[in-house]
């Protein structure tokens, strides 16, 4: 495992974390016993960061690593967490009253004193414009009940926003072989305000696996049906927003300039850890054997100029059209 510093927190994350999302909800089946099994199997394989969201099963997900942490007293794990969701995406909701609510219910849910890190999560573009969303966060700080924040986005412009304001630590963004536009101008600005990137939707929702067909089927509450033909609002997040037919051609190309011996999902991962910037790819996992088949890109050796212009092309041939200029 290799780790990399985590904006100016001082902290030192692992490449490859967890993202807790599949563990609360929306993925299908889930066990709460394999679920911890999961996460302990990361913490073993080095992974010391954790990232979740209030929403994620109405909580579940944070109630299941406050249990992690009393399984593992004494090691460092950080968690980061989100807020913001529990309302109807509106600016109005945004208020000081409501943060707090949330904060509050994210404290107990993780039985602790102080979140590590608190993300806005994905809030509508307005709230970027609203200094006194993050007045408030600044006096969670100084209250003591968190002890940095950062934002999760789904544009590339909020993004470029949110480092405007000074205590933000942390950006989260769908960066993948199917999203290439945050290397572009937001890379380099936050790199240079020295800002924590967190990969979101790392595979894809999955695609990137090489794992899916055009046969695949989805339980009803998993989220991988709300843009199987690009029918959602949601657009921007299932399936990095491509198209899944083009996706799966996408992916055939791709999985031509695998290496032998490795998966597409650890070869995926490993493009994403080819930018510098970046802080951790936070691929999510059920299980403990897809828990180290993600941690394992962490070792893997760079792909070469070839593979990386290859991977260009693809993107410039199926996928830049449908996303590029969106997010």
């Amino acid at each position: 495992m290799h780790y990399r510093e985590l904006g100016r927190t001082g902290w030192q994350v692992s490449d490859i974390s967890f993202g807790a999302w599949a563990i609360g909800a929306s993925w299908g089946a889930v066990d709460d016993r394999d679920s911890l099994a999961a996460m302990h199997a990361a913490i073993d394989l080095g992974c010391n960061f954790i990232d979740t969201a209030d929403v994620y099963g109405d909580g579940h997900s944070e109630s299941l690593i406050a249990q992690l942490r009393r399984e593992r007293a004494g090691e460092e794990i950080i968690v980061a967490t989100k807020l913001g969701r529990r309302l109807p995406q509106v600016p109005e909701n945004y208020t000081p009253e409501n943060i707090h609510a949330w904060v509050d219910r994210s404290l107990q849910n993780l039985q602790t004193d102080t979140l590590d890190i608190v993300q806005l999560h994905c809030p509508p573009t307005a709230v970027y414009y609203m200094p006194e969303v993050f007045d408030v966060m600044d006096s969670l700080i100084r209250a003591g009940k968190i002890r940095y924040y950062g934002v999760s986005v789904e544009k590339v412009e909020e993004a470029l926003k949110a480092i405007e304001y000074p205590n933000v630590q942390t950006v989260q963004i769908i960066f993948n072989m199917f999203r290439h536009r945050p290397a572009e101008l937001f890379f380099q600005e936050a790199k240079r305000r020295k800002i924590g990137i967190l990969a979101r939707v790392p595979l894809a929702s999955g695609l990137l696996t090489g794992k899916m067909t055009r046969d695949s089927q989805f339980a009803t509450d998993d989220h991988r049906n709300f843009n199987r033909h690009g029918e959602s609002f949601d657009r921007g997040e299932t399936f990095s927003g491509v198209d899944y037919e083009t996706g799966l051609h996408a992916v055939e190309e791709i999985r031509a300039l695998v290496p032998e011996g490795i998966t597409l999902t650890q070869f995926a991962l490993r493009w994403i850890l080819m930018y510098g910037a970046v802080t951790c790819a936070i691929p999510g996992g059920k299980r403990p054997d897809q828990v180290a088949q993600n941690i394992s890109a962490s070792d893997l050796p760079p792909l070469t100029d070839v593979q990386m212009l290859k991977i260009r092309e693809i993107y410039g041939k199926y996928i830049a059209r449908q996303v590029h200029h969106r997010w």
